[in-house]
């Protein structure tokens, strides 16, 4: 984020973002590979989103705060390398790709074993992703298998298997797909995690969840802390470093910053506040990991509130709000404005793109050919999250009062937002959005097709930007398919479906005695604690 006499110096720092990103990925692996791996001790970890988590059952939540601990207990079929910037396979060995580009033979690990001690097969993966699609259930996860040739027909009801996953034998699988795209932007996500049915089928699964991570569930107390401990058969020799593993919730930012100063938890994030203050601090500057996060920042607009349903007032809210006066005060530049749904570091974002300029007159002119001369009153649901919640609509409110809108808002646990927003049951919400790494799956959010349990919050809708999605996916050829996406990215932008606010760039303060951490620009927070050790030097050694 930048104030309105430094937006040109903002561009220029745009362009050279995606290189400062990798070189604090880099950095962050020079770091780790300076010193031998020590075996034993704890990890400590913390859980910043909010006062609880929202299910340990990783196929009923989307949730940034559940997936710190499911990184740990389960795992899926790629994985986001942040070292390398690409996605990986994790469960498998080889994948082959046919001809035609839409069906994907994998040899999967021989190797992997769930913590009750069988080993996973291929029907692991089909049961998995079956269960994704009982349209019964709402799975957010849907939206990453519906790729998968008639995944929609489970999910209707019209069949009961997903005829393009095929198994040849144990360890290969077959998946078509239904357009010419990356399975593996869909399949990294930790809502898609591999399940052994014999242990969900138990019920009660997210109470005492079995997976194929590094680390196996020992005890989780409501309110406080996930505590695991390391799974010997894992599948990656001589991993994890580590004894045990705690994921302390702490959703207050003072209360880290406490635990942190006084060594009681390994790793912090740091919201605004904080960042400055260690940054000044000659010992804490030493232990602080910086990524541009693949993630917007944004007030999303249910478009059946009928004031929202007007592109000229959601347009209007963007030129009335001051944004870059709001990330300068309040985000104290932790991060980078918005100039689209896609992130900086998407192959599709638009260089030339320019934000919304701050024009309260522009904003009037807007409403009164919507309609709304006196302006209009709507309910803003938000959390209480300092980098893009209660503070941020606390400064909207009297912008968008000057041009006649009255904001109300309604306070609610950030656990419950995703519900409230695939339910519909918002006029207008404030959160922050998942929009990398793949730029495709990224605008099917917009796609009229995919419902409010998958992403489309808004319910948008519009022909023209159905026909450039529809369009892209369908294409062969990466630099045509990037240009649709561009040019998609760009309507939706003139159609403000939502408040383009901030992408985020994630700060992680961490101790001198913890190595191995990751600059994940898919969510900082989100480390793979297989390749963490602590040194002798750490209190939970």
């Amino acid at each position: 984020m930048r104030a309105n006499d430094r937006i040109q110096e903002g561009w220029k720092m745009r362009k050279l973002l995606s290189l400062t990103a990798v070189a604090m990925i880099a950095f962050g692996g020079v770091a780790a590979a300076q010193e031998t791996p020590r075996k034993g001790g704890t990890i400590r970890m913390t859980a910043p989103y909010a006062a609880s988590f929202g299910s340990l059952d990783p196929h009923t939540t989307p949730r940034a705060q559940d997936d710190i601990v499911n990184k740990a207990l389960q795992r899926t079929l790629y994985n986001w390398d942040s070292k390398e910037g690409k996605l990986v396979l994790e469960l498998a060995k080889s994948v082959t790709p046919s001809e035609d580009g839409l069906t994907y033979t994998y040899k999967l690990r021989d190797d992997a074993y769930f913590h009750n001690g069988r080993k996973m097969t291929a029907d692991d993966i089909i049961w998995s992703y079956t269960r994704i699609m009982d349209g019964s259930k709402g799975y957010p996860a849907a939206r990453y298998v519906r790729i998968i040739k008639g995944a929609v027909d489970v999910e209707k009801g019209q069949a009961k298997e997903i005829s393009g996953l095929k198994k040849i034998d144990d360890f290969t699988l077959e998946m078509t797909l239904t357009d010419r795209v990356d399975p593996g932007y869909s399949f990294f996500v930790g809502s898609t995690a591999i399940l052994p049915k014999e242990e969900v089928e138990k019920g009660n699964y997210a109470n005492n969840p079995v997976g194929l991570g590094p680390f196996k569930f020992k005890e989780h107390l409501p309110g406080s802390r996930v505590v695991a401990e390391r799974f010997d058969k894992f599948y990656k020799p001589g991993k994890p470093y580590a004894d045990k593993l705690e994921v302390l919730i702490m959703a207050e930012a003072a209360a880290r910053d406490v635990a942190f100063r006084n060594k009681e938890i390994d790793t912090s994030i740091l919201g605004p506040a904080q960042y400055v203050a260690y940054r000044e601090d000659p010992q804490l500057k030493n232990g602080i990991l910086e990524v541009a996060e693949m993630f917007t920042r944004a007030v999303t607009f249910n478009h059946s509130y009928k004031p929202f349903a007007d592109k000229r007032v959601r347009q209007a809210i963007n030129h009335a709000i001051d944004t870059d006066l709001i990330i300068k005060r309040l985000v104290k530049d932790k991060a980078y404005r918005a100039v689209s749904w896609l992130p900086i570091s998407a192959t599709a974002f638009d260089k030339s793109a320019k934000p919304y300029a701050f024009d309260p007159d522009k904003a009037k002119k807007l409403l009164a050919e919507a309609g709304y001369p006196n302006g209009f009153e709507f309910e803003l649901t938000t959390s209480q999250n300092e980098s893009w919640g209660l503070p941020i609509v606390e400064a909207i409110i009297p912008m968008l009062a000057k041009v006649g809108i009255k904001v109300k808002p309604k306070l609610v646990e950030v656990t419950v937002l995703t519900d409230i927003a695939m339910k519909g049951e918002h006029q207008a919400y404030i959160g922050s959005n998942l929009t990398g790494p793949d730029s495709l799956t990224t605008m099917r959010c917009y796609y009229s097709k995919t419902p409010r349990t998958a992403c489309n919050y808004t319910g948008y809708s519009n022909p023209a930007f159905d026909k450039l999605f529809e369009d892209a996916a369908s294409s062969i050829d990466p630099a045509k398919r990037n240009d649709l996406l561009r040019q998609a990215n760009n309507l939706i932008y003139d159609e403000a479906p939502i408040w383009f606010f901030n992408y985020n760039k994630a700060v992680l303060a961490y101790q001198p005695w913890i190595h191995g951490l990751q600059a994940n620009p898919t969510e900082i927070t989100h480390q793979y604690p297989e390749d963490i050790w602590v040194d002798a030097k750490s209190p939970a050694r």
